[in-house]
């Protein structure tokens, strides 16, 4: 599960995070410092010792961030279906339209008119409808809630469909690795797209730590050229170091389509079984309960479909220890019906022979 800033300072969240159930921890190095990250190591390894397990600790590199920078002519504006903004590279561009800054100028290379655009994980959908210069690009809302979605700063940005060549490893993430090389028993790369950037986190590695083991490697797939690369940077993770994959489903649904998502896990868990490499079943598992206290129907049905991966991992939230429980007891019970991919087919107990 991925760690909030407080597990630094409580002196008891990872005992009961342990105690619940937990098998990892998340760090996210986007938030917080590594004196902070440093505090949530020593207190995990502590919880973990005096539970008489291990406990690993993974850190995640945040990769290159495609977001809305800064916006103009948007404040409080709310963008329906129909409506016109602009993405572009300065305010200046679209001088009549609400306008996006992108984090990314690259990004504009990748948008013929036509293109799709989602923003904040598609809940403002929309298309390029005219290319006025080469940094920017003129788009009309084509999906929203009735009472429109606002266009804010910090929020992602996906093309559906595009691949973009966007190096995954970033100055950011360089910098960071100096603390996780020496601290993290896994990284999780984030927006890994193709054996070049897997050979880049490894090189950066090797030289962080010359003469000691290096760190498992997680792979994030969250776009479609991570899919078709899958295999390829397996291979080239796996020769090299422990390699896990993680299904990331939150970029991965909304750049392949979310009625795609179910299809393309089933096919990451295959061509994972096949490799025997473990992978992490991730994003918004019991996101309910985690928020508010309480799992949803639908929500507990996908933690249950976790058992088919190695790890399901949750996010922060208020309920955090809870949830931890409450997804051992989920995956427990399912441990005599399923094993990864296979059914165990196991003797039903709901019902007895007169």
């Amino acid at each position: 599960m991925t760690l909030p800033t407080e597990a630094a300072t409580d002196d008891g969240m990872l005992d009961r995070l342990v105690a619940a159930g937990a098998d990892c921890v998340r760090i996210n190095t986007a938030h917080d410092g590594p004196e902070v990250w440093a505090a949530m190591i020593a207190r995990t390894r502590a919880a973990a010792e005096a539970a008489g397990r291990r406990v690993p600790v993974s850190m995640d590199l945040a990769g290159p961030k495609i977001r809305i920078e800064a916006v103009a002519r948007a404040e409080g504006l709310r963008l329906k279906i129909g409506e016109r903004f602009a993405l572009a590279a300065d305010a200046g561009a679209a001088p009549d339209l609400p306008v996006a800054i992108l984090s990314h100028a690259e990004l504009f290379a990748h948008m013929p008119v036509g293109q799709p655009v989602w923003i904040n994980d598609g809940k403002l959908r929309a298309r390029v409808v005219e290319r006025p210069g080469e940094g920017c690009a003129v788009l009309t809302v084509t999906g929203a809630r009735a009472k429109g979605e606002k266009l804010k700063p910090e929020k992602g940005v996906n093309l559906p469909g595009a691949d973009l060549a966007i190096p995954a490893l970033t100055d950011d993430d360089r910098a960071v690795l100096d603390f996780v090389a020496a601290h993290a028993d896994i990284v999780s790369f984030s927006f890994v797209q193709t054996v070049e950037d897997v050979q880049s986190l490894l090189a950066e590695l090797h030289a962080r730590c010359p003469s000691g083991a290096l760190p498992a490697v997680m792979l994030k797939i969250e776009t479609p050229l991570a899919v078709r690369n899958l295999p390829q940077m397996i291979v080239a993770a796996g020769g090299q170091v422990p390699v896990a994959v993680m299904i990331a489903r939150g970029d991965l649904a909304v750049e392949i389509g979310f009625e795609r998502l179910s299809e393309m896990q089933e096919e990451i868990l295959w061509l994972c079984e096949a490799a025997q490499v473990p992978v992490v079943w991730a994003t918004q598992v019991l996101d309910g309960l985690l928020r508010d206290g309480q799992a949803s129907r639908a929500e507990t049905t996908d933690a249950a479909m976790g058992q088919r991966a190695e790890c399901v991992m949750l996010n922060k939230g208020e309920y955090l220890v809870e949830a931890v429980a409450f997804l051992r007891s989920v995956l427990g019970r399912m441990d005599r019906h399923q094993d990864k991919k296979f059914a165990h087919l196991g003797p039903l107990k709901s019902w007895r022979l007169p």
